[in-house]
């Protein structure tokens, strides 16, 4: 009898761990928010500084697809910036690109302890695998972008030289880096994409495979546009990872969808 008045405590601690967030007030959460939202800040702060740092040094590993190009054309192997303040732009331009890419690990962390909380122990685990793959994947697409596809871009364009010298502008050549790369990154998040589709019965993988007709036709016309070049090889270089990427799309769809059948199957058998 003792025991009685003890179950509801017990009962609470044992959804504690589900929703820990539910006990706090409105203004919590806000106090918790600012505290995220500083440390957020000071982060980006200390990696805009040590990305200034080693803007320099980066760029020169930046430039070395270009430069290699260059050399294989029996060229200069010389950028150049023709503004007196490009060459101090694009080292801040480059430096706070690069202090945002040291901070968001601590701002994603930020962002995972404010949300947390207030989640399920399975949501916790669907939302981290979330960020790990989409993560994963932008910087795959960017180092296939690098290793691969700005090789081939760049030995395209220059061989078109014809009578004329080249002379590669810094900063007009930051912007075809950055076009390629986060192009190349945001075309990597595709099964991500599909995923989200199949999670809420948009597509399923029959129909993925029925269409892949008209899903190769949408993937030549994003290549087209994206491709800074209109050779046919870089076209194909460009769309083989999105080929590929669609299946991996189709295979995520067949186990969204396996596991959504099994979970009715459980809930209709309860029932």
């Amino acid at each position: 009898m003792s025991t009685l008045p003890e179950l509801p405590a017990a009962a609470d601690a044992a959804s504690s761990p589900e929703e820990p967030g539910g006990r706090m007030s409105f203004f919590e959460h806000l106090v918790e928010l600012r505290k995220r939202l500083i440390n957020s800040v000071i982060a980006i702060l200390v990696g805009a500084c040590i990305g200034l740092a080693v803007s320099e040094r980066f760029f020169g590993f930046v430039a070395r697809p270009m430069l290699k190009a260059l050399r294989d054309a029996h060229l200069n192997d010389k950028l150049v910036y023709t503004n007196p303040t490009g060459a101090l732009n694009l080292l801040i331009t480059l430096g706070l690109y690069l202090g945002l890419v040291i901070a968001s690990p601590v701002v994603l962390y930020q962002v995972w302890l404010f949300i947390a909380p207030g989640l399920y122990r399975n949501e916790r685990k669907a939302a981290m695998g979330f960020v790990v793959s989409s993560v994963f994947l932008f910087l795959c697409g960017i180092t296939f972008g690098y290793y691969v596809m700005l090789p081939n871009i760049l030995k395209f364009l220059i061989s078109f030289q014809g009578p004329f010298q080249p002379l590669i502008s810094i900063n007009e050549y930051w912007d075809l880096i950055l076009m390629v790369l986060l192009g190349l990154g945001v075309v990597f998040e595709m099964p991500i994409l599909i995923f989200f589709l199949a999670l809420f019965g948009i597509v399923t993988p029959k129909f993925l495979l029925k269409n892949f007709r008209y899903a190769m036709l949408i993937i030549t016309v994003i290549a087209a546009v994206v491709t800074p070049t209109p050779d046919a090889t870089t076209m194909l270089v460009f769309m083989a990872p999105m080929i590929a990427l669609y299946f991996v799309g189709v295979l995520v769809s067949y186990f969204v969808v396996r596991n959504k059948q099994r979970e009715a199957q459980s809930t209709g058998a309860r029932s």
